[in-house]
């Protein structure tokens, strides 16, 4: 396809938007976070990626973090890892108390400052907005406590855990509470990688126990303002969709191919959660030409989408250096087009 064939869509309105997560009958299909350029792909693409652009996200983000360690004056040096999974704030429990001492007060936070305006700019244009954050009740402990200490701490010091999660859960609330009050989004972003490539990260009963609770209480604040609740976990996370459904995840991001069974997931729980469906950025993307790419994108709109909805688009992840522009390209495109004709069948 030449730049001249390209076709300029124009962004959904939010009601379109809350229509495909609320089974209300889109007029087509949204596309949300497809645009996610990861690792390389700028330095490998870099202005090229601009021909792109005419293809829309139909969700705006306003990113926000609830802290930062490294800004946070904690009295102890803490081990800085070269990846997330590598760090340790906390290696000791005795530095819990000082640690949620130190937490940023949500109501003094300069960040507000900025997100204010870029929330003005979207309403105004009638965008779907998302606020929110990476990492949530697992991502962020592990991240505090380092990988390996966070899967026995579940066994050996759960109280300590609990105790963690309970001032995460309030610094987060504070967060989404003046993000209502001052930026009024329509959602709120977040995620916790649960699964790997085989299953969850921890035993079905640790999630139920340990992390599933604060998800409720976060729900419980979404759901009383009128948020959706968007929860992107890599990996395999069958065995818990229910309790995500349980607990008020209204869509799930991204049903990893390979680890999840889309027709067994669109089966069983179709209708019941929206579906933020990630094309799959490992292989497919990488390793298809561009008509592999679209059937693909053909399979994931024909299993997922429902007459009412409950479908919106994604990269799976971050496309990262070394895809093909062209496979990046079949997948915005065949989306849209697709996605338009598919929802057509039910209007």
């Amino acid at each position: 396809m030449s730049i001249g064939d390209r076709r300029v869509w124009t962004r959904l309105p939010r009601e379109e938007v809350i229509k495909a997560v609320e089974f209300q009958n889109p007029a087509r299909i949204p596309l949300v976070n497809a645009r996610w350029w990861g690792e390389g792909l700028h330095g490998q693409y870099g202005e090229r990626l601009r021909d792109l652009d005419c293809y829309p996200e139909d969700a705006v983000t306003l990113w926000c973090s609830p802290f930062n360690a490294e800004k946070m004056g904690l009295s102890w040096d803490w081990r800085r890892g070269g990846a997330h999974d590598a760090h340790c704030v906390i290696d000791d429990w005795a530095k819990l108390d000082e640690f949620i001492a130190k937490l940023p007060d949500p109501e003094q936070d300069p960040q507000f400052d900025k997100l204010a305006e870029q929330a003005q700019r979207y309403h105004a244009e009638d965008c779907y907005i998302l606020f929110g954050w990476w990492g949530l009740f697992f991502e962020q402990p592990w991240g505090i406590r380092g990988m390996q200490n966070l899967m026995m701490d579940y066994y050996t010091e759960p109280e300590r855990v609990h105790q963690l999660h309970d001032a995460l859960c309030n610094q987060y609330c504070g967060y989404i509470r003046r993000a209502i009050r001052e930026l009024q989004p329509d959602g709120f972003w977040t995620s916790d990688d649960l699964g790997h490539q085989t299953q969850l990260m921890m035993n079905p009963a640790i999630f139920r126990s340990m992390i599933k609770p604060y998800y409720a209480r976060v729900h419980k604040l979404l759901d009383e303002h009128g948020l959706h609740f968007w929860l992107h976990s890599c990996g395999k996370n069958t065995e818990v969709l229910d309790d995500l459904i349980e607990v008020g995840v209204d869509v799930f991001h991204p049903v990893q191919k390979g680890t999840m069974d889309e027709l067994r997931v669109a089966q069983e729980f179709g209708g019941r959660i929206a579906f933020l469906a990630g094309i799959d950025v490992q292989h497919t993307l990488q390793e298809q030409d561009p008509d592999g790419v679209r059937a693909e994108v053909r399979f994931l709109i024909d299993t997922f989408d429902r007459p009412d909805g409950g479908l919106c688009l994604a990269a799976g992840n971050g496309i990262v250096a070394g895809t093909p522009f062209e496979n990046i390209e079949a997948f915005l495109d065949e989306a849209l087009r697709y996605g338009e004709q598919h929802r057509r069948r039910f209007l």
